[in-house]
């Protein structure tokens, strides 16, 4: 016998061997690997070992059509010692959850518009926010005249749960105090952008954006030590969106693919469906084609671009050239298809730009 061959064989002796004690072992094996991913994520902030500077969570890249793969719209910013939440689309808490942004340090919500498909999970955010910070005033969550009725609905909807779960951990744990959220009303800033929130460094301001007939509907600009991301919310092409968002590092836009939208309401309409093909031919007209947000990025001057709100949903990266189409030629930058579970990070006195996947 060969040297090779006595090799070959006790190698494959030896992963017999260990698939038979796998198999053998593998409730002892299964409950030592749980318990360890338990003691490594549980009760620990992830975001702790992050440097100073912005990150941005994606905690949700879809829109209102289903999309097994992207929860609805969701960005979540840690800005220095600050924490935002910007919409909470449907599924988002579970994936921000996941991605270990720490819910227990949020400071406010921020709200685009009041679009069902941007505030569908903020119930939802405001109980995992109030548990998971032991709080006790409520959450602020700030956005366009509405916000209030918005606010009111969920603190009502989430009332009879919130009772149940003082009565369960105690106040010490679930402050009746710190239940719900309290709305705040952004006044329209109109032609000119205006600051919502200042301390320090950072600076977060609104932006008036093109949704009609949603009105007012906002995008926002965050600078923090020297960086700077921009996230136009739902809009068509906005040059003003584009003007305030001037020299940032990253913008962030939505984008709906016309011709695809164009040909699920044809098929709509050959299947009968009147109502479903008129939606479809309605909702390009107050959003943004891929080719739209390049050019916003590109009159911006931004460095970079990720899409998200995708519209119609992505299932394969293979499909990303056919939906981007012409964008590349018409932005020099780098353009991203914003998926869930991406942290796009951007250090303090740095111009790096870093994107991982946080869900990986």
């Amino acid at each position: 016998m060969t040297w090779g061959r006595l090799l070959a064989l006790t190698l494959a002796a030896i992963i017999a061997i260990a698939a038979v004690g796998a198999f053998a072992f593998k409730r002892q094996i299964g409950d030592h690997l749980y318990r360890r991913a338990i003691a490594e994520t549980v009760g620990r902030d992830r975001a702790a070992d992050l440097p100073d500077g912005i990150h941005v969570y994606v905690c949700g890249a879809g829109a209102p059509l289903p999309d097994p793969g992207r929860a609805g719209p969701c960005l979540a910013v840690l800005a220095g010692a600050h924490a935002f939440v910007f919409d909470a689309g449907a599924g988002s808490v579970r994936t921000l959850a996941a991605m270990g942004f720490p819910l227990s340090r949020i400071d406010r919500v921020y709200l685009t518009h009041l679009h069902s498909d941007h505030i569908d999970n903020l119930g939802e955010l405001l109980l995992q926010a109030w548990i998971a910070g032991g709080r006790d005033t409520p959450l602020p969550v700030a956005g366009p005249q509405g916000v209030e009725e918005v606010v009111a609905g969920f603190n009502a909807a989430y009332r009879i749960d919130s009772g149940f779960r003082t009565a369960h951990h105690g106040a010490d744990i679930a402050d009746p105090n710190g239940f719900g959220g309290a709305p705040e009303i952004i006044a329209d800033p109109g032609e000119s952008p205006a600051l919502v929130f200042e301390e320090g460094d950072l600076k977060l301001f609104v932006i008036s954006v093109a949704h009609a007939p949603v009105s007012p509907a906002f995008g926002y600009r965050l600078d923090y030590q020297g960086r700077s991301i921009a996230v136009s919310g739902d809009t068509a092409y906005s040059a003003r969106f584009a003007e305030a968002s001037r020299g940032v590092d990253v913008m962030f836009h939505e984008a709906l693919e016309p011709a695809y939208v164009a040909a699920m309401g044809e098929a709509a309409r050959s299947a009968g469906q009147p109502a479903l093909a008129k939606i479809m031919s309605d909702i390009p007209s107050y959003h943004a084609a891929p080719i739209d947000a390049a050019r916003a990025a590109q009159a911006a001057g931004a460095r970079q671009l990720v899409l998200y709100h995708i519209i119609p949903p992505l299932p394969s990266r293979f499909l990303h050239d056919a939906y981007l189409g012409d964008a590349r030629s018409v932005y020099g930058g780098r353009i991203r298809i914003g998926e869930d579970g991406m942290l796009v990070s951007l250090p303090a006195d740095s111009d790096a730009i870093r994107v991982t996947q946080a869900l990986r």
